[in-house]
């Protein structure tokens, strides 16, 4: 019987994303002008799935509220992961709502449907536990897979090297995954889906399906420009192009007078005033407003946001309801930035202003600037690193 049943993870917080995930979970997070959740279930449909099973925890309303009970007339069940312990006891609790096969995937990271086509399509030659495997160099913070001809003989979480074979998580599975997670230790209180893959891997077969399209995750806040810059350039947006690389909804207002740069794509409702330049790598989201004589480029501003006139932001991400006065300057990386207890060097990052933030005229953030939720920064300040939630900052 053809697999037609997803279970989607969606239950994380993303604590290496604060202060963008303060009030709403990692997959609620946008990417272009839309949350990365919602390209996943794209996928997830385009592949011929016809059930869902979000598996939702942390600011779980904020999921549920959005999509209710279905998505593109494909019906959804909600089942809650009440305490984060893990992506393979977010599966757990989904094992009632489950029989037969099933993919697995998660839901804080944009895919293309291709890469669930061709893991649904190589299970149905017999019943191995499938996966899909991406052949690429990329960072070590994602898990390597070593293969022998098409079988996968080991996952390695945290590489030391780079590495072309990586573990692309999207899954298909049967119920026997259930009995290798009953069996798999925790770590640290957790217990992980990939420790689960690995016992599979000594106990049984798993496969490993080759595949190619996109494949993108925001793990630091900086990413979610590079994951916006990736849909914009697979043409992976939302609105309707109105030429190459330019994509404006027809309910937004943008002067005559105002510029788009490709690529870019422009948000329901939206208005740029005269004199505006948006782009090249802008996704602006949902009723948002650039007063006149602004420029932003190379970013990304969530829904209900406003850009005071003769603003320049450069590497911006913004979160929702944040509204920054007249003459902001956002000058761009590369910067430092501290991530908890780490320090990344030279990351390409303007400045974060998280969900409600309200600032006065003439606000300069030097490169890197996290600006927590609610804060409020006076007129002609200079956010200079960290500016914790509520916060207010004077001259």
């Amino acid at each position: 019987m053809p697999t037609d049943t997803a279970v989607v993870l969606a239950a994380g917080e993303g604590t290496r994303l604060r202060p963008l995930t303060r009030n709403r979970p990692k997959p609620m997070l946008p990417a272009g002008n839309r949350p990365i959740v919602e390209y996943v279930l794209d996928a997830l449909i385009e592949a011929g799935i016809k059930r869902i099973c979000l598996v939702v925890g942390y600011k779980r309303s904020r999921v549920q509220e959005h999509f209710g009970a279905k998505y593109r007339d494909v019906p959804i069940q909600y089942v809650v992961q009440s305490k984060q312990l893990g992506s393979g006891h977010a599966l757990q609790q989904a094992k009632n709502k489950l029989s037969g096969s099933f993919v697995v995937v998660n839901g804080d990271r944009v895919i293309e449907p291709s890469i669930v086509t061709d893991v649904l399509e190589a299970s149905e030659e017999d019943d191995a536990a499938t996966l899909a495997v991406l052949e690429r160099p990329v960072e070590s913070r994602y898990g390597a897979v070593v293969m022998r001809g098409s079988t996968i003989v080991e996952l390695i979480e945290k590489p030391d090297d780079e590495y072309r074979l990586v573990n692309g998580g999207v899954y298909v599975f049967d119920e026997r995954i259930f009995d290798a997670l009953a069996e798999t230790p925790r770590q640290n209180g957790s217990l992980l889906l990939t420790d689960a893959v690995d016992l599979l891997i000594y106990e049984a077969t798993v496969r490993g399906v080759r595949t190619e399209g996109l494949w993108s995750d925001a793990t630091y806040p900086w990413d979610l420009l590079s994951v916006s810059r990736a849909l914009l350039e697979h043409e992976l947006v939302d609105g309707p192009q109105h030429e190459s690389g330019v994509w404006v909804a027809d309910s937004a207002i943008v002067h005559d007078d105002a510029t788009l740069q490709s690529p870019v794509v422009i948000g329901p409702d939206c208005e740029l005033g005269p004199g505006a330049v948006i782009g090249p790598n802008v996704a602006l989201g949902r009723n948002v407003t650039v007063g006149a004589n602004s420029t932003v480029e190379s970013s990304v501003i969530d829904t209900d946001t406003r850009i005071g006139a003769g603003s320049t932001l450069l590497d911006c991400v913004t979160g929702q309801d944040v509204d920054l006065g007249a003459g902001t300057v956002v000058p761009g990386g590369p910067a430092d930035v501290q991530i908890n207890e780490s320090l990344f060097r030279d990351e390409r990052l303007g400045a974060v202003f998280a969900d409600r933030v309200r600032s006065g005229g003439g606000v300069r953030c030097k490169p890197g600037a996290l600006v927590g939720t609610n804060a409020r920064l006076g007129t002609g300040v200079v956010v200079d690193g960290h500016v914790p939630e509520r916060a207010e900052v004077v001259r």
